[in-house]
């Protein structure tokens, strides 16, 4: 079993991340670690803890990470997050507050605790802004050498940006930290826009995890049916973001991947855009590996099967 630890900022997309790693047999979730992004981080972080309750996970730890970008004081979260998540960050869909509370050490210090324990059998995926990771980096700078492989949902290299022309949404909340990342030489796979946008669940899926008659799929398919209704209705559904980062730690094969030595622009009009880096163009073994293509078929019906065996035992 892959050991991973999820960094989330939850967001619907993110719950569906989250409820795929609880029901994948090929994850063990050593814990989730809470940013910011589509919500606030304590908000995000007690979305986490309630949908663990009612998937009876309660043994998985939560902690709360940053609340804002690694170069700024505050986190104003956008409009436009609100909108498409809920006000809650679960479509308004009401959860019953878990009776546990996070833990009391940062998140932070978990993910160095975690790196030095497991090395490199752990496998970290970040679905929001990567500032934890980044500063996990920068305070214990000797988990670089013990560090296993790291996926993020985020950026975007043969498509537009979802925030503008360049800018990826989770990227562009602090490019400063994910610039770090890239150039650090550590293994990072990216699931950018090029492919998150590729994958489709629908109405039809959500119908399905109804219809199992559990709390958790009812709770589920009412979040994505939320979800769904701020998409386009010519998409007639919804893009799968945060949860294809989960799937491809586990089913690489899915994806079609380019080695390159990534950079983040940090200023100017392209701020937050995930670009090759021109220092590096000629230099040998890059460290990230962007994502291009992907078997969008497999993945869905992964992800569903996912889902689905999960909600039928809740």
């Amino acid at each position: 079993m892959i050991k991973m630890i999820l960094d989330l900022d939850t967001g619907i997309d993110d719950a569906m991340a989250l409820a795929y790693a609880l029901g994948s047999k090929e994850i063990d979730l050593m814990g989730v670690t809470g940013t910011f992004g589509n919500v606030y981080t304590d908000v995000g972080v007690q979305n986490v803890l309630n949908i663990l309750n009612m998937c009876n996970a309660n043994e998985i730890p939560v902690y709360a990470g940053e609340s804002h970008a690694i170069t700024k004081d505050n986190f104003i979260r956008l409009e436009v997050s609100a909108r498409i998540h809920g006000e809650n960050g679960v479509g308004q869909v009401e959860i019953e507050t878990s009776p546990k509370e996070k833990e009391t050490k940062s998140g932070v210090d978990f993910l160095i605790e975690s790196v030095k324990k497991y090395g490199k059998e752990l496998v970290i995926v970040t679905t929001g802004p990567i500032t934890n990771l980044t500063l996990a980096l920068q305070k214990a700078p000797e988990i670089k050498d013990m560090i296993g492989k790291i996926v993020i949902m985020g950026g975007a290299l043969t498509v537009p940006g979802n925030c503008n022309a360049y800018t990826e949404a989770n990227i562009s909340q602090d490019p400063e930290a994910a610039k770090y990342l890239f150039e650090s030489g550590l293994d990072v796979t990216m699931v950018g826009l090029d492919v998150t946008q590729r994958s489709i669940l629908t109405k039809a899926h959500t119908q399905s995890w109804r219809e199992t008659g559990s709390l958790a799929g009812r709770t589920y398919a009412d979040m994505v049916d939320y979800y769904i209704s701020q998409h386009d209705a010519a998409i007639k559904g919804c893009y799968l973001h945060d949860p294809s980062a989960v799937i491809n730690a586990v089913h690489p094969e899915y994806f079609t991947m380019l080695p390159m030595h990534m950079t983040v622009t940090t200023e100017g009009e392209a701020e937050g855009r995930t670009i090759g880096d021109p220092a590096r163009l000629r230099d040998s073994n890059p460290n990230v590996k962007v994502c291009i293509g992907v078997d969008s078929p497999a993945l869905v019906n992964n992800l569903n099967e996912t889902l689905l065996s999960l909600f039928k035992d809740k």
